[in-house]
Order: structure tokens, then C-alpha cells, then sequence
């Protein structure tokens, strides 16, 4: 009987050394529709706890802007070490110095440029693509700006392949906007100037809004809209910290941008 149990224990000790190793050595078990499935689900289910809790449960109200949240994949837009944080309330760094915005604010610069569909939009500072997604499930077209090649290529080729037809990528100087494609119906920047940047204000349809951070060190968020006589009235929102602007606004006078 002892050699019976002796046999027992010791052939369970070798069937559970071989199923580790093989958890350990072996392949990765195939990925199944099933499991495919249930990924998706909880990445669903995560958006919309993002939405529920850090976007509605806040002060965003907008139901476009909460659908389009509710849409975009956030997770694909960050690398992949920092997905399962994708839908954290703060910021993620996409490499090259740079960040992604908490979804909070991604959600509030959007609703504060009061967008109801249909219209053109330039946003200054691609990123990830991220900010450009949610503005294209709004808006009809996008025109987005980075002035890093390698994050401006990188989010081109993910908008693209995530069936963004209507977002165009340049690389290039915010500062400058986009004149051939101007005037539009809206302006998000989201890098800080340390003042205004006066050629994009004059790229704003009269009446149309501009939402950006504005400051050196201490910054706010502040919503610009064009008024017919081309000066601008200057609404402050609350205190944001986004990474500096560069490039050309950083050579220019603010006295004489």
C-alpha cells in the first residue's frame, strides 16, 4: 500500500511539473473567438466606467462627446505596456517626451468647442491620434498638426488603419496652422503656447471657438472666439498643465507674434 501512495504522489508531482513547464516553455494558447470576444467586452465595459465615473459623473454633459468617448478605443492609442491604464484618470506618456491627456480633459476641450456636427476642425499637436479620433467621430473633417515626425507618422498610419478617413495628419509647425484648409469651425490646441498664437485666431471663422492651454509654468485652459472686428474675447476655463508648445512660438515676440 506505502509503495502504491509513494507511486500515486510522486507520478501527481510529475504531472504537475510538466503541466508548468509547458505553461512556461511552451506557446501561448491559441486566442479563440471566444476569448476575442470577451477582450473586447471588457475594454467596453472600461470606457464606459471612464465615461460614468471621470466624464459625465463630472461636468461633461454633451451627448456627442460622450458617445464619441464611449467609441474610441483609448487603449490603442498608447503603448502597449500602459493599455491596461488606458482608461486611468491621468495622462499616459506616448514617447518622444510626450503625453497623452487624461480623458477627463480630452472630453472638456471637446465639449467646449460646442461642435454639432459636420463641421471643420484644426487641432494642433497630434500625439497619438487620440484627441484627433474623438474630434472626427464629431466633426466631417480634421485637420491635425504634429511638429514630432516620428508621432505624427506613427499616428497617421493608426488613424488610417482604424478607418479615419476623414482625419488629415501634417507634419509640421502648429504655430503656423493651415492655411490652405482654412477658416475653420474650430481650433483645439493641445500643447501650451505661452501666449495666444495670433495666425491661428485669424484662421477661426468669426464666431467659431478655440480651446487651448495658455501659459508659462502656470497655465489655463481658455476658450478664444473670433469676433467680427478680428480682435478675440478670452473666456478662462480652469488651471491645466500640458507640455510646452514649441517651435515657432517660442522665437516670436508676443507683443508682435
Amino acid at each position: 500500500m506505502r509503495k502504491y501512495k509513494l507511486f500515486l504522489v510522486l507520478s501527481i508531482v510529475l504531472i504537475f511539473s510538466g503541466a508548468c513547464k509547458q505553461g512556461t516553455d511552451g506557446p501561448p494558447p491559441p486566442m479563440t473567438q471566444e476569448t476575442i470576444v470577451k477582450e473586447s467586452s471588457e475594454w467596453r465595459f472600461m470606457r464606459e466606467r471612464m465615461v460614468s465615473t471621470q466624464i459625465k459623473g463630472r461636468d461633461v454633459h454633451d451627448p456627442t462627446v460622450l458617445a464619441a468617448m464611449r467609441k474610441v478605443p483609448r487603449h490603442l492609442f498608447v503603448p502597449a505596456e500602459y493599455r491596461k491604464k488606458a482608461y486611468n484618470d491621468y495622462p499616459l506618456p506616448i514617447g518622444e517626451g510626450q503625453t497623452i491627456s487624461q480623458p477627463y480633459v480630452v472630453a472638456k476641450m471637446t465639449e467646449l468647442l460646442a461642435l454639432k456636427g459636420g463641421e471643420r476642425v484644426l487641432e494642433i499637436g497630434t500625439g497619438s491620434g487620440y484627441q484627433a479620433a474623438v474630434l472626427a467621430e464629431i466633426a466631417a473633417e480634421v485637420y491635425t498638426i504634429e511638429i514630432v515626425p516620428e508621432l505624427g507618422l506613427s499616428a497617421g498610419k493608426r488613424l488610417k488603419e482604424m478607418g479615419y478617413t476623414n482625419v488629415h495628419v501634417k507634419i509640421g509647425d502648429g504655430y503656423l496652422g493651415w492655411p490652405d484648409a482654412a477658416p475653420f469651425d474650430g481650433i483645439i490646441v493641445t500643447a501650451a503656447p505661452p501666449y495666444v498664437p495670433h495666425p491661428l485666431v485669424e484662421q477661426l471663422k468669426i464666431g467659431a471657438l478655440m480651446v487651448l492651454p495658455v501659459g508659462k509654468g502656470h497655465q489655463e485652459l481658455v476658450v478664444i472666439s473670433r469676433k467680427k472686428d478680428g480682435t478675440y474675447r478670452t473666456k478662462r476655463v480652469f488651471p491645466v498643465r500640458f507640455v510646452p508648445m514649441t517651435g515657432e512660438v517660442q522665437r516670436k515676440n508676443p507683443q508682435n507674434p
